[in-house]
Parts: structure tokens; C-alpha cells; sequence
């Protein structure tokens, strides 16, 4: 046995042999631990092994070990609510929305078609039917054609007059929306008549289908809008309900 191992041994016999008269201290216990990193690597007996154990510092380490973890599991957890989707829904019955709501929607739903009228030029000329269902149109067709801007003035006015309104009603501000990203999406069949502009041929064949189907779908979206107004329910455009919901707040 080496030297600091008698040492160190001597002062734990004296410990043991008067119990109640000295405590362990922190310097005797840092001893203990230099002589056994110092002395080749034996094992350490029971006896060190509880002493350690029943120490001041060791019992300190392990509370305060033990409120860290405490604190750890006992933080509270945010929990993450599920968003909610905005739909637009009417309130049940044909009552439920203002007459004077369902008038200024419906109405707001021949602005893209009076804008895309001329997508039918060829439909018109080759269907009587829907010439005679154009008829009564006409003048008001003429009114918003005589000026290059009014289509521009009308985006403006039902975009900030009404869609950006709160004093409107949640409805009413829904279908603006939709009239106007349906107008805006003419942009697409312009770009294409002005860039590609065949004489003859297929490609003229193309551009007639082209036309005539832009000019049906704003009859039905203008038909199926309107009339879902009168009735007081709440039409939804393919293509244009999503990107109309979004916006409308």
C-alpha cells in the first residue's frame, strides 16, 4: 500500500471510529480522490463507495440533478390549433340573404361578359338562339364598349368600391371577387388572339374553338351567377371560387 493510501485510509478509520464527533469534509474527500487517480487503478472498497454516497456535495449534485429534470418534464407544451377553413356559405333558406344583396351580385356577373363579348363572334353569328338572348343586351353592351377604359374604371370601382367595403355584406363582396378573377383570366385568350392570328387552316379552326369556348363559359358562369343570386344561394365558378375565397376576407 502506497503512501496517500495509508494516509487516506488512517483518516477514514478515524471517522469511523468517532462518528459524532467529526463530519466529512469537501477537502477530505477531494484527498480520497487524488490518491486513487495518483495510485495504480484498484477497486474501491464498499465502505468508500458509501461514504461517498452519504456526502454533502454528492447529495447536493443529486438534487439539484433532480430539479433540473423536474423542471424539464413539468415545462408546458403549446398546443397547435387547427386552422379552420374560410368557406363561403349562405345561411340556409332563400330569406336568409337581402334582396337588395342578391340584386347588386347578380349584376355584378355581366361585367366579364359584356368585357368578353367578343370572344362569340363566330357562336353568334352561326346560333339564332343565342342571338335572340343576346338581343336585349345589346344596348348596354354598347354603352361599355364605347370607351377603351370603362372595363378598367369597372375593376376599379367594384374592386375597392366593394370588395375592399366592409359596409357590404360578406356576400355581396364574395361574388365581386369572383366577377373580377374571372375577368382578370381574359387576359390569357387576349394574349393568344393578339400573338397567334391566323387568316386560314387549322390554325383558324383552333382559334375559332378557342373563342367560342371562352365566350360559352362566361354565358353559363353568367347565367348559373345570376340566377344562384336571385335565388339567394351562393354560386361557385371553377376555377375562380378558390383564389375569390382567399381574397375575401
Amino acid at each position: 500500500m502506497t503512501q496517500s493510501q495509508q494516509l487516506s485510509f488512517s483518516r477514514f478509520s478515524a471517522h469511523k471510529l468517532f462518528p459524532f464527533t467529526q463530519k466529512p469534509n469537501l477537502s477530505f474527500l477531494t484527498e480520497m480522490a487524488m490518491s486513487s487517480l495518483l495510485s495504480p487503478i484498484t477497486p474501491l472498497p464498499l465502505s468508500h463507495c458509501k461514504l461517498l454516497l452519504h456526502s454533502p456535495l454528492f447529495f447536493s449534485l443529486k438534487q439539484q440533478s433532480f430539479l433540473t429534470l423536474t423542471n424539464i418534464s413539468t415545462k408546458p407544451t403549446k398546443k397547435i390549433k387547427p386552422r379552420r377553413p374560410v368557406t363561403t356559405q349562405s345561411k340556409g333558406s332563400d330569406e336568409s340573404v337581402d334582396v337588395p344583396d342578391r340584386l347588386i351580385s347578380a349584376v355584378c356577373y355581366f361585367y366579364p361578359f359584356f368585357d368578353g363579348i367578343q370572344y362569340g363572334k363566330y357562336v353568334i353569328t352561326q346560333f339564332t338562339a343565342i342571338q335572340m338572348l343576346i338581343q336585349p343586351l345589346i344596348p348596354a353592351i354598347r354603352v361599355f364598349k364605347s370607351f377603351p377604359f370603362n372595363g378598367f374604371l369597372v375593376f376599379l370601382t367594384l374592386y375597392f368600391g366593394v370588395v375592399r367595403n366592409s359596409s357590404f355584406s360578406r356576400y355581396v363582396r364574395f361574388n365581386t371577387m369572383q366577377v373580377i378573377v374571372l375577368d382578370v383570366l381574359l387576359i390569357f385568350p387576349d394574349l393568344v388572339e393578339r400573338s397567334y392570328n391566323p387568316k386560314d387552316g387549322l390554325g383558324l379552326d383552333v382559334l375559332m374553338s378557342l373563342d367560342s369556348t371562352v365566350f360559352l363559359f362566361l354565358l353559363v358562369c353568367l347565367i348559373y351567377g345570376s340566377a344562384s343570386c336571385f335565388l339567394g344561394q351562393v354560386p361557385r365558378l371553377p376555377i375562380v371560387a378558390e383564389a375569390a375565397e382567399r381574397q375575401v376576407p
